[in-house]
């Protein structure tokens, strides 16, 4: 699966989610929760009722009202099933990716090594130095593990 399916399908879980939360709520407030344009909002939007999940109604003379029919409960609970999937496959990916530097790191006689990056990948890369360990140090002297992303180098071992 392309890393653009996956990001159109975590954008129609979301929009699922919100119009669950709130049927009243407007494109406008989507696209912000989103982080994107009312447009993208729009065409996700008719996407969903062309597959039959949405309904529109209108509340009020402007206003419009969204109804996730039973299509849409089950599309959202299969979208969320591969959310959850996806998230614990680049999770057992970035952790076996970490264990197979590690081996490099200690068999080059360190037990220490330097995270650049941050974030979710950053953690799972110090949870698997912690289990394997390895000390996370600051030192630029000690091999590093360079976060772009999702992916993963080992430098400082040449």
């Amino acid at each position: 699966m392309s890393v653009e399916s996956t990001n159109e399908e975590l954008r129609e879980l979301t929009l699922l989610e919100q119009i669950e939360n709130d049927p009243d709520v407007n494109q406008s407030t989507l696209a912000t929760q989103l982080g994107v344009a009312v447009g993208t909002v729009n065409w996700h939007i008719k996407r969903l009722i062309a597959k039959g999940a949405l309904k529109v109604s209108r509340a009020e003379r402007k206003k419009l009202r969204y109804i996730i029919t039973p299509e849409g409960l089950a599309l959202r609970a299969r979208l969320a099933v591969n959310y959850v999937e996806q998230s614990f496959s680049v999770y057992r990916r970035t952790r076996q990716r970490v264990k197979d530097y590690l081996v490099k790191v200690k068999s080059a006689g360190f037990d220490h090594v330097r995270i650049v990056g941050s974030g979710d990948v950053a953690d799972i890369c110090k949870l698997t130095c912690i289990e394997q360990g390895i000390t996370v140090v600051t030192d630029k002297s000690v091999p590093a593990l360079v976060l772009d992303g999702y992916k993963i180098r080992l430098e400082g071992l040449e």
